[in-house]
């Protein structure tokens, strides 16, 4: 099945030969773009008008992993010191509506608030949170488990496990939103 047939509406282009793959339990609304080196893992979700580029460097979103409406998604291409930045997501992550995550990585369980930035080699923690409209720094480090708030984001307090597993219950929730809308998809498609 193509991807026109699978996500209708999404923009899911390759760019020099590199072609997204997504996994066939992934769900990609709408509106979303799609471009180039990006590979998106088992039952995670890119929502409508996410932007995810990976024209200079790979993109990857995690199994369960959602990024939610109007995320943009970029990379660092190399540079005479290095060869660049990919964006990285782990698995179960939680990255909120308006997002904007450039050639950073965010482990298992990291969550990006809504409209946070995180820039350039900057690094979310395991169960570690970027809070809403928060900066996080060039080459900045959240330890795992922490809460980062402000312009530029600074420490505010270590999260506790209900906390980093409020981040989970999130995640299972866009899991099976998506798999409604994967349905009515199949059910929309079987009808026409």
């Amino acid at each position: 099945m193509s991807f026109a047939t699978r996500y209708p509406g999404a923009t899911i282009m390759p760019f020099e030969g590199k072609h997204p793959q997504i996994h066939e339990s992934a769900f990609v609304a709408p509106g979303a773009c799609i471009i180039g080196d990006v590979t998106i893992g088992p039952e995670a979700s890119v929502w409508f008008n996410c932007v995810l580029r990976g024209d200079i460097h790979r993109i990857v979103v995690g199994a369960r992993s959602n990024v939610q409406d109007g995320s943009v998604f970029h990379v660092e291409g190399p540079r005479p010191d290095t060869d660049g930045s990919p964006t990285i997501i782990g698995e179960d992550c939680v990255i909120g509506h308006m997002a904007l995550v450039h050639g950073a990585t965010v482990d298992d369980r990291g969550f990006v608030g809504m409209g946070a930035i995180a820039m350039d080699d900057s690094h979310i923690g395991e169960g570690a949170m970027l809070a809403a409209g928060a900066l996080l720094s060039p080459g900045k480090r959240i330890p795992a488990g922490e809460l980062w708030i402000g312009r530029p984001a600074k420490f505010l307090r270590q999260r506790d496990a209900a906390q980093i597993e409020k981040t989970r219950f999130q995640s299972d929730r866009y899991v099976r939103l998506a798999s409604r809308y994967l349905a009515q998809s199949a059910d929309g498609a079987s009808e026409g």
